[in-house]
């Protein structure tokens, strides 16, 4: 049985989303893109939405038509043998990609997309070998169950856990938000997968009648910003709210977030969603935005190039057009600088080089940029 949306939440859908909304932001340190140097390491890209670094200038980027681009040197080729369901519709695509821990040995990797239909989809991981510009021993191990009709709120940040397991982020369909706080389906959920795409036996709701056993934690609206802090022990994500309320969160096994039942956000007609901003057997978000950035991509920086922000949150803005600096300590958020809003780009993915630098990955339908940020 798949999920059908309410035609009210369909004309929204067409006509809105979070990562889109025009919103001032509000009043902060800021640091131009003069403060840093700013290369471009390769543009031209379609909708580029996860950028994966196999070695210096060595990339993978996923344009979210369905297109997997390996960079080179600044030589692009097209890897062959995606799978052959990808829905490219919405905020639907070939969306995040993620190297296995251990792929200097094995070569394996995950992809996030969106299979289906616009009757019938939802987000599914897919693992392969790369041998040189192709997938090779593909296989899609994770379909969200049951499928929903429309094409937003896909999730799909992928993130490794030390004990071999990996985190696959999901959303709430949009117009399915009641479902995030439904045990029985996988809107609006983290779920924990062996890499295999099994369930891990130590799963916090396995067993628990009428739970999915992939289930890692609920109440999430669409979560488009995950990081594992291995300095700490430590699994952060980011979602967007409504038309307020994005969340930056510590990701605990077995809790509940809130979602649709407390936010700080609105509705897009301004109507409010609940009269609860905050419940007690909710977890509360660690920083939120109101208005909405529209975050996305994710990484507690670690490296020497950049120690002033060590263990500080860097993330993308959409809605922003700029990157965030959410400065923690002691998992608290103590303050947040703007940085690189002169470049006045939608920021879709931010990751962490070997070098200490950061990648950053701009949205455009027809010029998405690969970016390094390194201090000067």
């Amino acid at each position: 049985m798949k999920h059908k949306a309410p035609l009210f939440s369909l004309l929204v859908t067409l006509g809105l989303s979070a990562c889109m909304e025009p919103q001032p932001a509000p009043e902060l340190a800021e640091k131009p893109s003069t403060d840093f140097n700013v290369e471009t390491i390769a543009d031209g890209f379609a909708s580029p939405w996860g950028v994966e670094v196999i070695s210096e200038n060595d990339y993978l980027i996923t344009e979210k038509p369905g297109r997997l681009i390996r960079l080179i040197k600044g030589v692009r080729a097209v890897v062959q043998g995606l799978p052959d369901d990808i829905l490219a519709e919405g905020q639907g695509g070939l969306l995040d990609v993620r190297l296995a821990p251990d792929y200097a040995e094995t070569r394996e990797l995950y992809i996030s997309y969106a299979y289906g239909t616009m009757e019938a989809n939802g987000t599914a991981l897919y693992r392969a070998v790369l041998d040189g510009n192709e997938l090779k021993d593909a296989t899609t191990i994770f379909r969200a169950s049951p499928p929903k009709s429309g094409s937003q709120h896909f999730g799909s940040r992928i993130a490794f856990l030390p004990d071999d397991t990996l985190i696959l982020t999901l959303g709430d369909g949009f117009g399915f938000r009641e479902d995030a706080q439904k045990p029985d389906t996988h809107l609006g959920k983290i779920v924990r997968l062996t890499r295999d795409g099994g369930v891990p036996q130590d799963n916090p709701f396995l067993g628990q009648d009428g739970y999915k056993p992939q289930i890692y934690s609920m109440g999430h609206r669409n979560v488009q910003g995950l990081a594992y802090d291995a300095e700490t022990n430590t699994l952060w994500e980011h979602e967007h709210g409504p038309r307020g309320g994005d969340e930056l969160n510590v990701i605990t096994g077995g809790e509940n977030y809130g979602w649709p039942l407390v936010t700080k956000g609105v509705d897009y007609n301004g109507a409010r969603i609940t009269p609860f901003e905050e419940k007690d057997e909710f977890i509360s978000p660690v920083h939120s935005w109101v208005p909405s950035i529209a975050p996305s991509g994710l990484v507690i920086y670690r490296g020497d190039m950049f120690p002033d922000w060590d263990g500080d949150a860097l993330i993308g803005g959409l809605a922003s057009r700029d990157l965030r600096r959410v400065d923690l300590e002691k998992g608290k958020s103590v303050g947040e600088t703007d940085l690189l809003s002169d470049l006045d780009a939608r920021i879709r993915d931010v990751r962490l080089a070997k070098d200490g630098s950061i990648l950053i990955l701009t949205d455009d339908a027809e010029n998405g940029q690969l970016l390094r940020l390194s201090a000067k």
